[in-house]
């Protein structure tokens, strides 16, 4: 079968692995190789493992000889959005198994941001938490690999760039499951950000890459990795779809703040150039607090710590900046679509202000979201307080936006063709 997308694949035929495997230590049967076929796709996961039974997750054609599992792994907020459109479609067609690592460690959040969502509760929770990074990764690692072994899935679906990410891909990897990575081929290259070098090394074990754009495409060729790479378009766009109709009827975010649309500014600042640098922070909250702008700022627990350790956070309470709790995803979107514009160092965040057509100023020196600068509705001024004044003062874009994006069916491209390459039906 020949998806309606086909011409968004940057390599025809998929296959797994590049060498064949003798026994899969996870399964403990024969494995498959990049060379098996399974109709005209290579891939083919040998069938489900003998102690599987059926559960909740089934779909309803559990009855089927080959019905496969998939494991998706979160951690933070903009993965949660991310799995949202994607994960009704996959339990339709697989047992599909939410792994949450507790990267994202507001478990309030965390389960507010599922249920607004309609995401099923995770199979799977390790409560990592916040800590340095190499602990964060290993803890997740360590986790990640005993879910595996436990629950033997098909395949292991991993999102963006977090290190929940790279511990989800380097767990499946080293046991020889296959991997897709949503998101892969964004570059910001900047390799000093952890990002960065989590979506390299997650798109270079993985055996399928959901690319979002031609330009993610690029990279990906650049780097060598040109089989099994296809273009499907933003799954953030997706869920901004999705959703933006609910959080019009349901959301009070802006009555509870006492606000009027297109009166403030919204502010999200938590990577780690920012928050863990004593005078990046510093230039962005005087910047902010001395531009007369009113500015709601849901801050990140850590973002908090960081302002409390440097002596700022007297100073933010004290000026135009509304400092609150952070909030679910439907108040978010409301405060972002009714704003005059978004102040992010947030990856995510910047797409969404695009999707919205609202004019964003990027606290970063680089994106790895370039579409949405040379579209002129991002601009890039870093911690530098002069640029951020001058951009709060002159940036007011009006210009058309493209659809570089995709058209919003992102999730039903992948869930179409992992039906196809794993079995079941098309989503």
């Amino acid at each position: 079968m020949t998806p309606p997308y086909s011409a968004d694949l940057s390599h025809p035929s998929l296959s797994i692995r590049p060498e064949s495997r003798s026994h899969d230590p996870v399964r403990g049967r024969k494995s498959y190789n990049r060379g098996g076929q399974r109709g005209s796709r290579g891939m083919h996961p040998g069938g489900p493992c003998p102690d599987r039974t059926p559960d909740r997750h089934a779909p309803a054609t559990q009855g089927r000889l080959s019905m496969t599992t998939i494991l998706s792994v979160v951690g933070a907020r903009p993965q949660f959005i991310k799995l949202a459109p994607l994960a009704d479609r996959l339990g339709r067609d697989h047992r599909h198994i939410i792994l949450h690592t507790g990267q994202h460690y507001d478990p309030a959040m965390s389960r507010l941001i599922f249920h607004q969502l309609g995401i099923p509760e995770p199979d799977h929770n390790l409560g990592v938490g916040s800590h340095p990074q190499g602990k964060q990764t290993g803890l997740m690692l360590e986790g990640i690999e005993g879910v595996l072994v436990k629950e033997h899935p098909d395949l292991v679906v991993v999102f963006g760039d977090t290190n929940s990410t790279i511990a989800g891909a380097l767990a499946a990897v080293k046991l020889h499951i296959p991997v897709a990575h949503i998101e892969a081929g964004l570059r910001s290259f900047n390799r000093a950000m952890p990002e960065e070098i989590n979506r390299i090394l997650t798109d270079h074990c993985s055996d399928i890459l959901y690319a979002p754009t031609d330009l993610a495409v690029g990279n990906l060729a650049a780097e060598g990795l040109t089989a099994n790479v296809l273009k499907v378009g933003d799954i953030m766009y997706d869920a901004i779809l999705r959703h933006r109709g609910a959080a019009e009827r349901h959301s009070t975010v802006l009555g509870d703040l006492g606000l009027e649309p297109d009166s403030y500014s919204v502010l999200t600042l938590h990577r780690q150039e920012n928050t863990d640098s004593e005078p990046n922070l510093a230039g962005i909250i005087e910047a902010l607090a001395g531009s007369g702008e009113r500015i709601v700022f849901p801050a990140h627990p850590r973002t908090l710590v960081y302002l409390d350790r440097y002596g700022l956070l007297d100073r933010v309470r004290g000026s135009n900046i509304l400092l609150t709790d952070p909030v679910g995803y439907l108040d978010f979107l409301i405060l972002m679509r009714h704003s005059r514009r978004i102040l992010t160092d947030s990856g995510g965040v910047q797409k969404e202000a695009y999707f919205l057509k609202r004019p964003c100023i990027t606290l970063r020196n680089e994106t790895e979201w370039t579409e949405t600068v040379e579209d002129g509705w991002n601009i890039l001024v870093g911690a530098d307080r002069d640029r951020i004044l001058r951009a709060l003062a002159n940036f007011d874009p009006a210009g058309p936006t493209r659809d570089c994006y995709g058209d919003g069916n992102c999730a039903g491209k992948i869930a179409a063709h992992l039906a196809e390459v794993l079995g079941g039906r098309a989503g």
